[in-house]
């Protein structure tokens, strides 16, 4: 990519896991990347160390309180500080922008992401909520406004990768491969015990709090599931998930003619972030090799939905579609954020889903308003529900 014009990124979530390492990306090839736009939500004094380095054209702040402390300490250089949700959206359709990484947190980024499609922007994809809340809403811009969607998820990059030079065949299934999460295997009495710090030890992958709590309920492949539908126009029953302890295999795409395609590697996300990046070219790296010898078994397995609901409750929203994957998500956004305050325990996180899967209003074709409403009304029912059904649970 050296003979090629570098390409300008906005990176919405900079200082979360994905944007730290959409970072190191971009340092590590400088040849090829330049840093546009970097946004942040609360953490102002990374985001002010990212913006000296990478000298961006402009940052964001989302909390407006934290706005005055990173101007101030931006002031020296060249760089505009804005702050506010209104500005995230703004900035996203600036004209210098090639490409947009969303790696906000939640539904958050819904609305910037949104934006960027309507201003002609491609999407590297890590926010998979985006997806599952609106993937009709946001599938249906991209298409209209000719924008493609890099996933940047390890499972729907290998996807992405399988389908090359395969887009005219018909793909019979695809399998999302899942470790399995820190707790595969364990009991029920286990998991009755189970406390935040044990479940975010993950076995194979660095991410943050939010996505490694989904990785250990199944959550995180649930919502894979359906954003996987939206991205490659599937559906349920096409889509399978195996547990795939070694994390080596990413996914895998079956042809109706029996014939399955596997991308492979060690677990590093760096990997589709710099593939999203960088597509339709691969650059060259130097990121540890896989080697086979290390490897002399890779073992695959059922998931266990007893034990872990959320998978299942994630088929089900699917299957039910409308505002139905909006609820499943902000319900799980509001168990987890309990459950890493210690005011929840780890079984009552599909109990909550559950509950407000039954009991929210559900509108078969939302608009964004009805969407965004309904993760308003799902958020408050489930604080709400918790405080009264589940108060005694909250030891």
């Amino acid at each position: 990519m050296k003979h090629q014009k570098k390409k300008h990124i906005a990176i919405l979530g900079s200082t979360g896991s994905i944007g730290r390492q959409a970072l190191d990306v971009v340092r590590n090839h400088s040849n090829a990347f330049e840093v546009e736009v970097l946004t942040a939500q609360n953490n102002a004094d990374l985001l002010i160390e990212q913006a000296i380095f990478f000298k961006p054209n402009a940052v964001v702040i989302g909390n407006d309180e934290k706005y005055q402390a990173v101007r101030k300490a931006l002031e020296a250089y060249p760089i505009k500080v804005f702050s506010g949700k209104e500005s995230i959206r703004q900035v996203v359709t600036m004209d210098e922008i090639d490409i947009v990484l969303t790696a906000m947190v939640g539904i958050a980024g819904l609305e910037p992401t949104l934006e960027a499609v309507s201003a002609g922007k491609p999407i590297a994809l890590a926010n998979k909520e985006t997806l599952v809340v609106a993937g009709n809403l946001i599938t249906e811009q991209a298409r209209n406004r000719g924008i493609n969607i890099y996933p940047v998820d390890s499972e729907h990059s290998a996807i992405f990768q399988c389908l090359a030079g395969e887009f005219q065949n018909e793909v019979e299934k695809i399998y999302l491969t899942a470790s399995g999460g820190p707790f595969r295997g364990k009991s029920r009495e286990f998991l009755e015990k189970v406390r935040k710090e044990d479940a975010l030890l993950h076995p194979n992958w660095s991410m943050g709090c939010k996505i490694t709590i989904d990785s250990a309920t199944l959550m995180n492949k649930g919502l894979e599931v359906i954003e996987a539908k939206w991205l490659f126009g599937l559906q349920p029953e096409q889509i399978e998930v195996i547990v795939h302890p070694q994390s080596i295999v990413h996914s895998m795409v079956q042809f109706t003619d029996g014939s399955i395609k596997a991308q492979m590697g060690l677990p590093d996300m760096k990997l589709p972030i710099l593939y999203a990046l960088a597509y339709p070219n691969r650059v060259q790296t130097s990121f540890p090799r896989f080697d086979f010898a290390n490897y002399p078994t890779l073992t695959f397995e059922a998931p266990d939905t007893e034990n872990f609901p959320c998978l299942h409750l994630a088929y089900e929203a699917l299957q039910k579609g409308g505002n139905m994957p909006c609820v499943l998500n902000a319900a799980n956004e509001i168990a987890v954020a309990a459950f890493l305050r210690d005011k929840l325990t780890f079984l009552k996180i599909p109990e909550v889903v559950e509950q407000c899967m039954l009991n929210l209003h559900f509108i078969s074709n939302p608009s964004l308003s009805d969407l965004l409403e309904t993760d308003l009304e799902t958020r408050n029912y489930a604080q709400k529900l918790m405080c009264c059904s589940f108060q005694s649970l909250e030891t």
